[in-house]
């Protein structure tokens, strides 16, 4: 366990690098102490998504560790709460603990929020644990195209922010009852009139691209309604290469149906597809990647690098 020694030309150590500590994995995984593992090959073989590796030595080298620090860290949070309610005079009713996930396309942040929490769950603290992507939260087809946004879809100003923001806002109010609009990757859009609800959970993982995405002429942001972020980080070359390897899986697959918005993608060759997913990286995720998502790394809690064979294999906490 280290700070992290990183300096500007000017040799003076930055504030970004000063707040966080950094680990080995297996300096991580020793954190895990006590407790046990919950899931089995089984499980985690179904919450795996596509062409994303995930084994039980994840689970208890990564996951385990990260769960007790939640754990600890939504205690300490009911806690406050408590405080809080006890000053004010009224019941006490602990808002939803609320755990914001980052980072590029094709990084791994559905499979790793899909384990995190089963992960979670399996506490008896806080059995009740939800969670809601910002797919939902994309503004339809059709008003992306009257936008001419659809080459920017995933950019922060392809979602609907303030339908994002009042959810957030009604979640983290204590509301009995919120719903979230539903995303189908099939169809490529909203799915009209279908609604994810979401009823007083112990604890929501709200998952995304730009859900650390730092104002940008508001005055509210998705991050404003967290309690711990979690950055999942790759070198560049690494994830473009996870990107073209799934799009080849899914040209086999998904978009063979014909209800696939990529359906006309089915009958290319491999060079072809291969162009066409590089094309794709390089003009849409990549842009991004570099000008909105990376730039908010520092921002969250807690970075998990991950290595060319999708194992973490280092993380920094931040200590401020």
């Amino acid at each position: 366990m280290s700070v992290l020694p990183f300096e500007r030309p000017d040799g003076a150590l930055t504030a970004a690098v000063l707040s966080h500590t950094a680990f080995s994995r297996a300096e991580w995984a020793a954190l895990r102490a006590s407790t046990p593992l919950s899931l089995t090959d089984a499980e985690v073989l179904r919450l795996r998504g596509v062409n994303e590796q995930m084994s039980l030595a994840e689970v208890t080298d990564v996951f385990l560790p990260l769960s007790r620090l939640l754990n600890l860290h939504v205690a300490a949070a009911r806690r406050l709460s408590e405080v809080r309610d006890t000053f004010l005079g009224r019941p006490l009713n602990p808002a939803p603990y609320v755990i914001g996930i980052a980072g590029s396309v094709a990084v791994g942040k559905s499979t790793f929020a899909r384990v995190l929490r089963a992960v979670l769950a399996c506490w008896p603290d806080h059995p009740k644990v939800e969670l809601v992507t910002t797919d939902g939260f994309l503004h339809p087809t059709r008003v992306l195209k009257e936008r001419d946004l659809m080459r920017r879809k995933g950019f922060p100003e392809s979602y609907d922010l303030r339908q994002m923001i009042d959810f957030l806002g009604a979640v983290k109010a204590g509301a009995e009852e919120v719903a979230a609009p539903v995303y189908s990757h099939q169809t490529y859009d909203i799915v009209p009139g279908e609604r994810q609800v979401i009823r007083r959970p112990d604890i929501l993982i709200f998952e995304g691209l730009n859900v650390l995405q730092a104002a940008g002429g508001s005055t509210t942001v998705a991050s404003d309604f967290f309690d711990f972020s979690v950055y999942l980080d790759a070198d560049e070359a690494v994830i473009e290469a996870w990107y073209i390897e799934r799009f080849l899986l899914l040209q086999a697959t998904a978009f063979q149906k014909p209800s696939s918005y990529f359906h006309h993608y089915k009958d290319l060759s491999r060079p072809e597809a291969i162009e066409v997913a590089r094309g794709i990286w390089d003009s849409i995720n990549l842009l991004n990647l570099r000008d909105n998502i990376a730039p908010t790394r520092d921002r969250a809690r807690l970075v998990l690098h991950k290595d060319v064979d999708h194992r973490v294999d280092s993380v920094k906490l931040r200590r401020l």
